[in-house]
């Protein structure tokens, strides 16, 4: 409560959420938003360990996604919002893009130049190359 009483009068005393600490102490809630755009990792599923871009959003759980084919070896197709890790990384395209224009426009902003840069992208390409590893590579 804000309001302190000292015995020889009542003052109110702002607290530490009327000053403004609070909430410079705390950080923003999200920053992964699903937005058309935004490149995101396949978790599950025929396609899982590869990326795709979200396209548009068709309700509360579920996206079309697009590799493009081309870049990522992704088709077009409408996936659960469960089954997609979300990145840091968005490109500037327009809801229900095409594939050409969403190919051109991951080359143009080089979002996966950044992605491969990332520890998460060498991660999960480390993992990948473990998995195709025979015996005679591993020792």
């Amino acid at each position: 409560f804000w309001l302190k009483v000292y015995p020889s009068r009542a003052l109110p005393v702002p607290s530490l959420c009327t000053l403004g600490y609070a909430a410079a102490a705390m950080p923003a809630m999200f920053t992964r938003f699903v937005e058309p755009g935004r490149l995101a990792l396949i978790t599950y599923g025929p396609c899982a360990g590869k990326m795709c871009t979200i396209i548009d959003i068709v309700d509360q759980k579920r996206v079309v996604v697009d590799g493009p084919e081309s870049v990522t070896g992704v088709r077009r197709h409408m996936m659960p919002v469960k089954r997609l890790s979300l990145t840091d990384f968005k490109a500037n395209i327009t809801r229900g893009a095409r594939e050409k224009t969403l190919r051109l426009t991951l080359e143009k902003e080089e979002v996966m130049k950044k992605w491969s840069a990332t520890a998460w992208a060498k991660k999960v390409s480390a993992k990948e190359v473990r998995a195709k590893m025979t015996d005679f590579e591993r020792f």
